[in-house]
């Protein structure tokens, strides 16, 4: 189970009110919503291995440097996240209880959440589970593997199962060219513009048609007219310089470095002193209780 660490302390800030802090008034409610939402899915799913994956402090960079609007909404400038001045405090609390729990968390420098999540699901030898609010990810389902997305849309009591299945009946494309997809027909929620006047059908019939955005430019550059919807060729002319750029924004890396941790699902706390002590400072006894009751 790979955790998109970042999207589910977002969704907990704001799915659980900034009133609940701790004892000496710091509010706590990202940590508690997260630690929540951990033993929520280890109930579940009954992972035997799980990643907190996390964004490093000097991401995104080539997102930003490419595609100035890409994911705007979490950019305030440079490569600094916007983050809310409630929740900054609470991240380094959330990485401190996940290493004294023992739950492996990692965040390479340079990289997002997302390529550390890519370089996993990548090359992992069993079953992956990808939990995300983040359509992004879509890309690296693999019925094969079988690795699919357990997206938050509708709460994380009641995760929407993102398999190859449901990309082609969702988006009519072959399972695993979610990328290339939203390129073409961009996604506000990310700020990606994609290819202006291609719309959500023309997007998946051409990648339909060509495959890959690759052979679908090859097919551009040849000057090529089979096989482009009527006006789409000039539009994706027009559009050349961003579709140079864009596959190295929206695709997620498969190669980051990432450590050599143990991935193993704890079944009791690496550091229960420092556990505690954390417990007692942040007024986390409960969801603690509730996540160890969950991993014993």
């Amino acid at each position: 189970m790979l955790l998109d660490t970042p999207s589910l302390y977002f969704r907990a800030f704001y799915g659980v009110p900034e009133s609940v802090t701790s004892p000496d008034g710091m509010p706590v409610n990202a940590v508690r919503g997260l630690l929540d939402m951990i033993a929520t899915l280890v109930r579940q799913h009954s992972p035997a291995q799980i990643v907190a994956c996390m964004d490093a402090d000097s991401a995104p960079g080539v997102p930003v440097a490419a595609i100035p609007s890409y994911k705007a909404h979490r950019v305030a400038s440079g490569d600094e996240e916007e983050v809310p001045d409630t929740l900054a405090p609470q991240v380094p609390v959330i990485e401190e209880v996940l290493d004294a729990l023992g739950i492996a968390r990692v965040g390479v420098a340079g990289y997002e959440a997302d390529d550390v999540i890519g370089t996993y699901a990548t090359a992992a030898t069993t079953a992956v589970d990808i939990v995300t609010g983040d359509r992004d990810l879509f890309q690296l389902v693999d019925d094969e593997k079988p690795c699919r997305a357990l997206y938050t849309v509708r709460g994380i009591r009641n995760l929407q199962i993102i398999d190859e299945a449901f990309v082609r009946e969702k988006y009519g494309i072959p399972g695993r060219a979610y990328a290339d997809f939203a390129t073409l027909r961009g996604d506000p929620s990310d700020g990606l513009p994609g290819v202006a006047g291609i719309g959500e059908k023309t997007a998946a019939a051409l990648i339909t048609r060509f495959g890959s955005l690759s052979a679908l430019l090859a097919a551009l550059d040849d000057g090529r007219a089979d096989g482009f919807p009527a006006g789409a060729r000039n539009k994706l002319a027009a559009a050349r310089e961003y579709l140079e750029v864009a596959p190295a924004v929206v695709r997620v890396a498969h190669d980051v470095p990432v450590p050599d941790v143990d991935i193993t699902l704890p079944a009791a706390p690496r550091d229960p002193e420092r556990l505690v002590a954390l417990s007692e400072k942040y007024g986390l006894d409960s969801p603690l209780n509730r996540l160890l009751a969950t991993l014993t």
